[in-house]
């Protein structure tokens, strides 16, 4: 796999120096093919694998409760995120309005 290269502009008498990236092959999920087995025996034993994983994660009621109770967490940790930012974005809009107006 090659070497990501810095995506940081550089200045160099003056002028803006653009550093390009290697494109990466696969795409989001090209990592996994290194990960996962080649052959159907072996992909069916990490499917079922996995499956069992996640059937006894849910068919544990102590650890299916800390699963939801984390997920409600990190939504209401989401959401209220998001209603912070639209306050940000609605004060710098109302301080851009403001400053147009009396610019004029």
């Amino acid at each position: 796999m090659a070497k990501k290269k810095s995506v940081k502009n550089k200045k160099k008498n003056g002028k803006i120096r653009y550093v390009e990236v290697a494109p990466q092959k696969g795409g989001v999920l090209g990592g996994l093919k290194s990960i996962l087995p080649e052959t159907a025996s072996g992909q069916l034993l990490a499917g079922v694998l996995i499956g069992g994983a996640i059937t006894w994660a849910l068919s544990d009621e102590k650890l299916r409760e800390k699963i939801i109770r984390q997920g409600v967490q990190t939504f209401g940790n989401l959401a209220g995120a998001l209603a912070e930012l639209k306050e940000q974005i609605a004060d710098i809009q109302a301080e851009v309005t403001a400053g147009q107006s009396g610019d004029a």
